[in-house]
């Protein structure tokens, strides 16, 4: 378990910016979904879906505003809307706690996974080399987390080099990015992607683990 758990960890400092709101209910432990935003050194603030379980409220001071300090670990999950699966990503809460006002914002996560789709190169308009790689995340009681992760320049050439079902280990942080998207009548509306922009990348050991690579994409 503490391997698992070892490959998915995600630290973040930031300012909640949201109120409350019920996600769900699991064995009667009811869950949470609020808005944490980190600023990077560019004054870009992403906007990042925490997770927090009820049992982890105690205490606390989730007004937002507030800063608090999380550990946990990087979640998705698919859900059918206007007859369409769109892939969620939040960030699952594992340890809370508040911190002074105007703390240094945080943004690291570590993955370890497969490579669950071929990798897809391409070029910003800028003409940087980019390339979109969905990784499979092991969890506990035989489950997976499928992660969209975005790598530039010299980790893009490598990314697009890898095959499916190659394990990589990464280094990253989580970001929100906003788009355009237009529906089947024309009409423009703008939607949030939540990625993790890789920071470092390296290919694991080969072993006999297995993945299993049918996965719906992100809308």
């Amino acid at each position: 378990m503490e391997k698992i758990l070892e490959g998915n960890t995600a630290h973040l400092v930031g300012k909640v910016l949201s109120e409350l709101k019920f996600s769900h209910k699991t064995y009667g432990e009811s869950f949470y979904i609020l808005l944490l935003g980190v600023l990077r050194k560019s004054g870009y603030e992403d906007c990042i879906r925490l997770m927090v379980s009820e049992r982890l409220m105690g205490g606390l001071d989730l007004e937002p505003g507030c800063f608090l300090e999380v550990s946990g670990q990087i979640r998705t999950y698919n859900e059918e809307r206007d007859g369409k699966n769109r892939l969620n990503v939040v960030v699952f809460a594992r340890e809370l706690r508040n911190l002074e006002e105007e703390a240094t914002y945080e943004n690291h996560v570590f993955l370890e996974g497969f490579v669950c789709k071929q990798p897809v190169r391409r070029t910003s308009p800028l003409g940087r080399e980019i390339c979109d790689i969905m990784l499979a995340v092991n969890r506990m009681y035989n489950k997976s987390d499928y992660i969209p992760c975005i790598a530039w320049g010299r980790n893009a050439a490598f990314g697009g080099e890898q095959e499916v079902g190659r394990k990589l280990r990464l280094e990253g942080r989580i970001q929100s990015r906003e788009y355009k998207k237009r529906d089947d009548e024309g009409n423009v509306s703008v939607k949030t992607a939540y990625e993790v922009s890789v920071i470092k990348i390296e290919q694991c050991p080969l072993q006999t683990e297995s993945i299993d690579t049918e996965i719906d994409s992100q809308d």
